[in-house]
């Protein structure tokens, strides 16, 4: 912002100035992204002492409305909306971006449905159902290390880590999260107005060196998803999470949230961040994978204090997840017959995603399928070239590009939700990338090259 701007800015008090900035961003003289000018400079302006500026700006920092970024300064809050996962609105294309699951390997609940009668529940009673928390129980108990556990039931995983945060952080706390990261983790922290510090991924999950700089930044939180992360497909590593357990070692009180949204369809063990003396986590498991995204509803293990804290987080809002999910939950869950087609899923996903790894490794894009529903794509070019190529080739992709978190160059990757596809859809869409890539200035490598 130059300096005519500031003379703009105008008021005596905290709240004058704070008023004052709003009013220049709601009629559109301040955008998203604009900086605002030094506190010492501002206070020189408006002849007011320093604290006074400082003041304002804490205020409009506390509303959501400017983010602070050290020595990048004090600048007018993005609220552009995140990108979301799911279809594409009105598209004509041919969608292989959405991050869904197969609507055809989703369980039919119709059986559950009708053996789901059963007295009303009323105020005050317990908010979680005890068959459900008996299931719920087995289900993480032989994953968890700390010796205390506490369970507790939300709207799906997003609504967990939204509510852990909150209870948490405050606005401009900083988080530690994986970059490429899962396009919801983005947008609940951009929405909760904390500060992202991006911790790289590779093969093996969340990098040590990364945590641990993240870590030196003064982290409050980490997010981390400890097997079938999104958008990579990657796992935690025994080793690594050995090494990231001892990262954490002199950091026991920084809350650890792992998403583990996979979980019964994934092909990878369970490895996880949480030793056994930290004093600040939960385990999130999501069933939105494997019984649908419409089964909004969480579990969620912490230790005791988190859970108090969460459970608090619940109360002036939904209070508690309808008993009657939480029974149909318990109904499918609990079935033979749901287990084994869960089961059945898992192997489908795997092995579609390897079989199209397989296609474009043999056209010279080298691919390895990570686990999870989508396919990540490196390419030797940028990748919102080779997705303007393939939608004149009528199909619809996501660039890595949505998904990172650090200042960098155009993503050369693609993230590609492909398991529902015929063989020969399959087959035409590993041509037409592989003519894409050419299109857009690469060149696959020759096969037996890569």
């Amino acid at each position: 912002m130059d300096h005519d701007m500031t003379l703009e800015i105008t008021g005596s008090s905290a709240a004058d100035i704070a008023a004052s900035v709003r009013a220049l961003i709601e009629r559109g003289a301040l955008r998203p992204g604009d900086a605002l000018p030094p506190v010492r400079n501002l206070a020189d302006d408006l002849g007011v002492n320093r604290n006074t500026a400082v003041a304002a700006y804490r205020q409009l920092t506390t509303a959501g409305v400017v983010v602070t970024r050290g020595r990048g300064g004090t600048r007018v809050a993005d609220r552009s909306a995140v990108a979301q996962e799911g279809f594409a609105a009105d598209s004509v294309l041919r969608d292989v971006a959405t991050g869904n699951p197969d609507p055809d390997l989703i369980p039919d609940p119709s059986r559950a449905l009708a053996g789901m009668a059963g007295r009303p529940v009323l105020y005050g009673e317990p908010v979680v159902d005890p068959g459900l928390e008996r299931w719920a129980r087995d289900w993480v108990g032989d994953d968890l290390a700390p010796p205390e556990v506490r369970l507790t039931i939300t709207s799906g995983a997003a609504d967990a880590v939204e509510r852990l945060l909150a209870q948490a952080l405050v606005r401009d706390d900083a988080v530690a999260l994986e970059d490429p990261c899962f396009l919801t983790s983005i947008h609940t922290v951009r929405v909760g107005g904390y500060r992202p510090v991006p911790v790289p991924v590779d093969d093996e999950g969340m990098t040590v060196a990364g945590l641990r700089a993240a870590l030196e930044q003064g982290v409050r939180a980490v997010v981390c998803t400890p097997r079938a992360q999104n958008p990579t497909g990657a796992s935690l590593s025994e080793r690594r999470a050995e090494e990231l357990r001892a990262v954490l070692r002199e950091h026991p009180y920084v809350l650890v949230i792992e998403d583990d949204h996979f979980s019964m369809l994934s092909r990878r063990p369970y490895r996880s961040l949480i030793g056994p003396e930290h004093r600040r986590w939960a385990l999130v498991r999501s069933v939105s994978k494997f019984l649908g995204p419409d089964m909004c509803l969480a579990v969620t293990a912490s230790d005791p204090e988190t859970a108090d804290r969460l459970a608090m987080r619940l109360t002036p809002g939904t209070t508690w997840v309808s008993h009657l999910l939480q029974r149909l939950t318990l109904a499918l869950v609990t079935d033979p017959d749901v287990d084994a087609a869960i089961a059945a899923a898992g192997a489908h996903y795997a092995a579609r995603n390897d079989a199209f790894a397989g296609r474009l490794t043999e056209l010279g894009l080298p691919t390895t399928a990570g686990d999870g529903l989508n396919l990540w794509v490196a390419l030797p070019v940028p990748a919102r070239d080779v997705s303007e190529q393939l939608m004149r080739r009528g199909w619809l992709v996501r660039t890595g590009d949505e998904f990172v978190l650090a200042d960098a160059p155009a993503t050369h990757r693609l993230r590609l939700t492909v398991h529902d596809l015929s063989d020969a859809d399959a087959e035409r869409l590993a041509t037409d990338l592989a003519a894409a890539v050419r299109a857009a200035g690469g060149r696959p490598a020759p096969a037996g090259m890569e």
